[in-house]
């Protein structure tokens, strides 16, 4: 293989940057030349691609966000717009693709696989919801992103002793919400894998109350219900005044940690290495602290499972 491409696909995450840098410093080590697609596969069918050099990834793995932008693509999903994509490969010489972002993104590389074209998945995203792998890119620097959010919240719902709903992301997944929680010393966390008791927790909020515990921070995963329609939950069964932060998209932004850094450097070279060896249709993770590759069908057809020990440790740690 003499030329290969690469392109971040979905939401952006802390640590697309240092995959990049390490997608295309490792194929030029072997003497692969690396083409990079701007806007995901957009891009790809649009054409917008470039030549990349060792200096278009010098001083990047320190960045947030992704230099090669990312967009969705609807016109992906349709063979017409598969078949585009291809023909602006060939045109370019690319012989095969690493896609770095979720598992939707996914779904587009097996597509060009199946046609032909060998792709190899990076998993990129701070819901760290993608079944295979232990970890995603990015979720480490999101997760310290909401714990320094709750740690300044905290000082505040002291200060004024209120009871305080952080909003996170995770639509389907509630890794960011768990672990946020149970790192920053959430009283009650909401999390999609677990339904909720809103007798139980305003018992255990009226507990706090009545032993002289000043404030409470709940967490509740997007996918569970917004901020607001919790508080208004706690307001009607309960009459509990609360105040409401939504963290929104500050959790996706900022220099990726140094756990991101590295996941990134391994997964991004462990990709190249795949196509070097002829591989696609693969997904790139990590399982026991050992850096694997697997069907990428397992990665969108398997389904993401929280740590459930972890949600009940939360619960017994907020008595």
């Amino acid at each position: 293989m003499k030329r290969i491409g690469v392109l971040t696909s979905g939401g952006d995450a802390p640590g697309m940057n240092a995959a990049l840098r390490a997608v295309v410093r490792k194929a030029i080590y072997h003497d692969i030349e690396v083409m990079g697609v701007y806007n995901g596969y957009q891009g790809l069918i649009d054409g917008k691609i470039e030549r990349l050099d060792l200096g278009y990834v010098g001083d990047i793995i320190q960045r947030g966000g992704t230099k090669l932008h990312s967009a969705r693509c609807l016109e992906f999903i349709t063979e017409e717009g598969q078949q585009k994509a291809i023909a602006q490969m060939k045109k370019h010489g690319i012989e095969g693709l690493v896609v770095i972002g979720g598992d939707g993104s996914y779904r587009g590389a097996m597509a060009l696989t199946s046609k032909g074209l060998p792709s190899i998945g990076v998993p990129g995203t701070i819901d760290n919801d993608i079944p295979g792998t232990d970890y995603t890119i990015g979720f480490d620097t999101a997760l310290n992103t909401v714990i320094e959010a709750i740690d300044k919240i905290r000082d505040t719902a002291t200060s004024h002793e209120r009871t305080f709903i952080i909003e996170v992301m995770g639509r389907g997944a509630g890794d960011l919400a768990l672990w946020a929680g149970l790192a920053g010393g959430a009283e009650t966390i909401l999390i999609p894998e677990v339904s909720f008791d809103i007798q139980d927790i305003l018992k255990r909020l009226r507990s706090g109350h009545d032993r002289g515990k000043k404030h409470s921070i709940i967490i509740v995963a997007e996918g569970v219900m917004s901020a607001n329609e919790f508080a208004n939950l706690l307001k009607e069964q309960g009459n509990i005044e609360t105040r409401i932060s939504v963290l929104g998209h500050i959790q996706r932004g900022g220099s990726p940690s140094a756990r991101d850094r590295v996941l990134a450097s391994l997964f991004g070279a462990k990709a190249v290495e795949a196509l070097m060896e002829g591989h696609g249709g693969l997904a790139i993770g990590m399982r026991n602290h050992q850096v694997v590759e697997y069907s990428m069908t397992e990665a969108f057809n398997g389904k993401h499972y929280a740590d459930l020990s972890m949600y009940k440790l939360s619960k017994e740690l907020a008595i």
